[in-house]
């Protein structure tokens, strides 16, 4: 029986699968590329911040806008990495007379395409919560960014003269004799629908950080405002093995003297409130209110300078976060708080009581719950 033949690029005469159109296309996903590469990156330092980094306090929001824009740049460039791979997969069928050039051709798009397929499809599936795989998410996310990167720098090059001579609209370049899409669409019109497509996503997902699209955000795992006191929770208490707050309770500083504290003796210091919000690195972000007692009076009270480096240390069992570290700029800032109560009523179990830390332009996992000791390490 003989096989049919592969299909020529002459067997898609539609106008849409034209250069001028993969251009296009190919800018707007690159857009979205470059934002989601270098807010993560922004958010891969927020959490291993080498030594030579040194990221400031403030803007109190950064953190919140930098990770739902990544979150959103991710889920828009799923419609435009179909819609592009769509227009260029007949060149994937010439396979005659391959050169060097072509075979980096192609190998850079096999490696853009699954990187990037596989980078968007885990990342969606972290902002639900589930790893129904067995490598770590966090260290392969990061690892696969920087493939994209490279592979898109070897595309970029290898179609540079292709690019440029369909980077703006020219008649020279508009091939009117061709006959129309078998859809109907026509180039304007198939741009108008990966925009649209797009924008639906996007708006169905921004919701969990933006509370004006709440409603329409059919795609975001949480909703603002919904949880214990208005405020989502990630982890709760059972997940983090505290399933209860002792009597007897205390609250210790570890500095050039060693302070120890009762509940009621905590809320006996002088109290502050930051306006401020809970940004996790799933895209959800809230906003709250929080009282609680400045990590620089803290300081002040067993004798360190306000520019310490503190570590929080937390009642949780085990874990990734169960102590996290307040850079110097974070622990003077006097929005810095040991927070003790939210949203005008004592923190709930689940936000993290009897104390939690909350800091400006950080992200959830470090804002560590259910603390009962601070360390001075500097």
């Amino acid at each position: 029986m003989k096989l049919p033949a592969l299909p020529t690029e002459k067997s898609f005469r539609s106008p849409l699968h034209h250069p001028r159109v993969a251009t296009v296309l190919g800018r707007w996903l690159a857009v979205a590329v470059v934002i989601c590469f270098l807010t993560g990156l922004f958010s891969h330092f927020q959490q291993h911040t080498p030594l030579w980094l040194h990221i400031p306090s403030r803007p109190a929001s950064l953190y919140r806008f930098t990770q739902g824009l990544h979150v959103l740049s991710g889920t828009v460039a799923v419609p435009l990495l179909l819609a592009k791979l769509w227009t260029v997969y007949p060149k994937l069928f010439n396979l005659k007379g391959l050169g060097l050039k072509d075979i980096a051709e192609k190998a850079s798009i096999l490696v853009l395409a699954s990187a990037l397929a596989l980078e968007l499809f885990i990342g969606y599936l972290n902002t639900l919560q589930w790893y129904p795989w067995p490598f770590p998410f966090k260290e392969t996310h990061y690892a696969l960014a920087w493939i994209i990167i490279g592979a898109l720098l070897v595309h970029l090059a290898v179609k540079l003269p292709l690019i440029r001579a369909h980077w703006r609209r020219t008649a020279e370049v508009r091939p009117t004799s061709l006959p129309s899409a078998t859809t109907g669409l026509t180039r304007r019109g198939l741009f108008r629908t990966v925009a649209g497509a797009a924008s639906l996503v996007g708006i169905s997902a921004i919701g969990q950080s933006v509370p004006a699209f709440g409603p329409v955000a059919v795609l975001a795992p949480r909703k603002p405002n919904v949880g214990p006191q208005g405020l989502p929770v990630n982890r709760t208490a059972h997940d983090a093995g505290v399933s209860g707050v002792a009597a007897d309770w205390r609250f210790t500083i570890s500095g050039p003297q060693k302070l120890s504290y009762s509940l009621d003796e905590l809320r006996a210091l002088p109290q502050s409130r930051s306006d401020l919000p809970i940004a996790c690195v799933e895209g959800w972000s809230q906003g709250a209110r929080w009282e609680g007692v400045r990590i620089r009076d803290l300081l002040q009270l067993c004798g360190a300078p306000a520019s310490s480096r503190v570590r929080v240390v937390s009642m949780e069992k085990g874990g990734f976060y169960a102590t996290s570290e307040l850079p110097p700029e974070y622990a003077a800032d006097p929005l810095t708080l040991l927070a003790l109560r939210l949203n005008g009523g004592e923190l709930a179990l689940d936000h993290g009581f009897p104390a939690r830390i909350i800091a400006p332009n950080r992200p959830g996992v470090l804002q560590t719950k259910w603390v009962h000791r601070l360390e001075v390490l500097s």
